[in-house]
C-alpha cells in the first residue's frame, strides 16, 4: 500500500496539497468563540510615588492597595512590584469565564476605598486601573 506513494510522487504531492487546503479551510471556518480562553482575565493597577524608593512604595502604596483589593469577587491571586523610581504595579488575576469589564469595576471600587490610606503624592499622580488585553 505505501509502495504507491513511493512509486508515484505526484500522487503523494497532490494528496498532501489537498490535506493542507482542507486544513486551512477548516481553520478559517471555525468561529472565534470556539477557541478556548487561555489567559485568565487580568486587571492592572499602577501608580507612581515620586521620589520614593521601592521599600517606601511597598509599605505606603502597595500594602494598603493589596489589603483592600484582596478578596474581590472571583479573584484567584495577585502579584505586585515596586521599583526604585517610585512606580508600583499590582496585577490581579481572575478565574476563567469572568467578564473582564465587571472585574475591572470591582477592582476600581476596591482601589477607591484605599485612596484615603495613600500618600497625597500618589493620589495627585493618579491610580490607573485597566484590564489587560487577552
Amino acid at each position: 500500500m505505501f509502495r504507491i506513494f513511493i512509486e508515484k510522487p505526484v500522487l503523494s504531492s497532490v494528496i498532501s496539497i489537498i490535506i493542507v487546503i482542507l486544513g486551512l479551510l477548516g481553520l478559517f471556518s471555525l468561529p472565534i468563540e470556539q477557541y478556548p480562553d487561555i489567559a485568565p482575565p487580568t486587571i492592572s493597577v499602577s501608580t507612581r510615588y515620586t521620589g520614593a524608593n521601592a521599600e517606601t512604595v511597598l509599605k505606603s502604596v502597595i500594602t494598603p492597595l493589596e489589603e483592600q483589593i484582596n478578596g474581590v469577587e472571583d479573584m484567584t491571586y495577585m502579584t505586585s512590584t515596586a521599583s526604585n523610581d517610585g512606580s508600583a504595579n499590582i496585577q490581579v488575576f481572575f478565574r476563567q469565564g469572568i467578564d473582564p469589564d465587571m472585574a475591572a469595576v470591582n477592582v476600581q471600587n476596591r482601589v477607591a476605598r484605599a485612596t484615603g490610606l495613600l500618600p497625597a503624592d500618589v493620589i495627585r499622580s493618579g491610580i490607573i486601573t485597566a484590564k489587560q488585553p487577552m
